[in-house]
Order: structure tokens, then sequence, then C-alpha cells
């Protein structure tokens, strides 16, 4: 009853938050994700941070990283602000950053839960070490079904793809609490290889793999029309990968049209309340949609901690500001999550025993 990994219902439990927004204040983000860097070992060609197609990303510079210094800074100020979570994500692939693992243990030491996302080709060594002994889950892309397609998808040697599996082998039989899973995005290369690669996975001893759709344009209609094509195979293949669900292993299927319509409801975006972005370039974003995009800066803290920034009045000015229905016309991660919150913080207090 109490495995279910994914669901919009998570932000409910965080009732302290909630309360602060009922009464009009600010409270400290439950989560924060934090781009450490923006370089990245491999060139995946659908990747939504390098694709002209996708307006992902369109003002990200490669080279940046956030300072140790600064890093550092951020971390203290999350344990002072009580956040509960980070999760590591890309800009580039996370795992190279250089000073991962000491933020990782800096961040442990401060009881906040950590959490990855990765290509998997760093997955080895002291990094391990540090997510192994603390970190709650990693979640590995991958695409590619044997070296040739690997190397493919991603402009790396055909020799990475059994690296990476090495990796993910290794990691798991450590035993450790951090949940492994992978995530596949499909495309009408690996259409017909899903089950092939949820066997293979299955293998490594990873806990579960996500299926979903590559983006390959901001316009829903284009890519549901892209995926027409071989939509039918993709059910097919996950009809065959959800044969190997047990009790170690789960395939949790994710493949689904995009929304056309793009109205957003709702004129507050409630969850950047609770979620923030964190970008190499130390600047504060809305959130992964927006990430390194004007429309979705908060604020730069550079040259101010992140604690200082988050209460600011020009934080608080620039949460309010956001009207989803107006500037948020566009696929929306967090769009199920406000609908749920902005259900909840309008409800009249007079009629809530009426269950």
């Amino acid at each position: 009853m109490q495995n279910a990994i994914y669901s919009s219902l998570k932000a409910l439990h965080y009732h302290g938050s909630l309360d602060a927004m009922l009464a009009g204040e600010l409270p400290a983000p439950v989560h924060v994700r934090i781009k450490p860097t923006n370089v990245c070992n491999h060139s995946c060609y659908f990747c939504a941070y390098r694709t002209d197609d996708v307006s992902l990303g369109e003002d990200m510079v490669v080279r940046d990283r956030i300072p140790r210094e600064k890093m550092f800074e951020i971390v203290d100020d999350l344990i002072a602000m009580k956040v509960r979570a980070v999760t590591f994500s890309g800009g580039g692939e996370p795992l190279i950053y250089p000073y991962f693992a000491e933020t990782v243990e800096r961040l442990a030491g401060g009881d906040i839960k950590i959490a990855s996302l990765t290509n998997g080709s760093r997955l080895k060594g002291k990094v391990a070490d540090a997510l192994a002994a603390h970190g709650t889950w990693l979640r590995v892309s991958i695409d590619g079904w044997d070296g040739p397609s690997y190397g493919l998808y991603r402009s790396v040697e055909d020799t990475a793809f059994g690296a990476v599996m090495d990796n993910l082998t290794a990691f798991s039989a450590r035993g450790a609490e951090c949940v492994v899973g992978a995530s596949i995005i499909v495309d009408e290369r690996n259409a017909s290889h899903i089950a092939e690669l949820c066997q293979s996975l299955k293998n490594t001893g990873v806990a579960h793999v996500k299926i979903s759709p590559c983006i390959i344009a901001n316009d829903g209609a284009d890519n549901n029309l892209y995926h027409d094509a071989f939509k039918d195979v993709v059910q097919e293949q996950i009809a065959q990968a959800k044969e190997l669900d047990d009790a170690t292993f789960h395939v949790v299927d994710h493949y689904h049209s995009m929304e056309v319509n793009f109205f957003k409801p709702y004129k507050n975006c409630e969850f950047a309340k609770m979620l923030t972005v964190i970008g190499a370039d130390s600047k504060v974003y809305t959130c992964q949609d927006k990430a390194y995009t004007q429309s979705g800066t908060l604020g730069d803290i550079t040259a101010q901690s992140f604690r200082e920034f988050w209460f600011s009045d020009e934080n608080k000015q620039n949460l309010a500001a956001i009207d989803p229905a107006k500037s948020c016309q566009h696929h929306c991660v967090a769009d199920a999550k406000n609908r749920l919150l902005d259900d909840y913080l309008s409800l009249a207090p007079d009629h809530l025993p009426f269950i």
C-alpha cells in the first residue's frame, strides 16, 4: 500500500507549507532541484537543453557550474531553512561536478534527502560511495539497447553502453537503500526494443524503469503526430515489458499523448513555492520547464545567499507575478500538482467538515 514513487499528491503531505500559503506567507521550499554543472560528457540528440526545437534552456551557457564555496553556502542555507530534499539534475551531467561527493556528504549531514538524475557513466568511485551511503533514489537515463545504438544516440563510443550497465550492476550489488531506476525516452529508433532494454536493465538489478515519449517540439500536436507513426509498436513493447514485473522490479508506463491545449485554469503557480530550481549559473528559476530562460528567472544569487533571496521582497513579488493562464501556455511538469494545490487552497474553511 505504501510503495507509490510517482504521485502528484506528495505536496499535500506538507501541512506546514500549505498552512503558510493559506496565511499568505512564503514557506521555505520543500524540495530544491540543483543543476550543479552544465557540462556533459554525452551529446544526446534529443536533449531538451541542447535542441533548437524546444525552448527549454534557450539561455543556457554550457561552461557554467556552481563554484565550490557557493555550493556549500547553498547547502548550509537549505539545512537552515529545513528543506527536505535535493535532486541533482542537468543542465549537464551532475556526477561530473567535481564537488559532487562533498556536496552529498554535506547535505546528508543536515538530514536532507538526496536524489540524482544521471547518465550513469560516472556512477563509480567516491560518487557511487556517497550516493550508496546517502541517496534516496537515482534515475539513469538510457535509450540505446546495445553498444552501437547507445553510441549513436549519445555520440559516445560503443563501449559506453556496457560500461553504464556494469556501473548499474555494481551499484545494485551493494544492496544500498538508494533506489535505482532507469528512464527510457522513446523515439522511432528504440520503439521496437523497449522490452529488450527493460530485460537488460532488470538484469542489472534496477528497481524500476520509467518509459516516456521523446519531446521533439514545443507544440503538442507536432509531438503526437510524430509518435502516431509507431505508438502501437510502443504499446505492444510496454505490454511485453510489464510481464517482467515482480516483487523487485516494475515498469512505469508514462508513454502517453501530449496535451494539445496548454490552458491553465489557475492564476498562481503555488507549486513554485514548494519546489524551486537553482541553476549552474547561480540563478533561481521557477521550475525545470523554464530553467535557463528569461521568463523563468526569479533572481540571481551570485552576490547574495539563497536564503536571503528566497525570503526577499524581490522573490515574493516575482512569485506572485506568475500567472500560468497567461505565461505558461506550454507543457508544464507541475500542472497536475498546481491543479490540486489550487483546489486545496480555495476551499471554504467553514465547510471543511462536510466531507
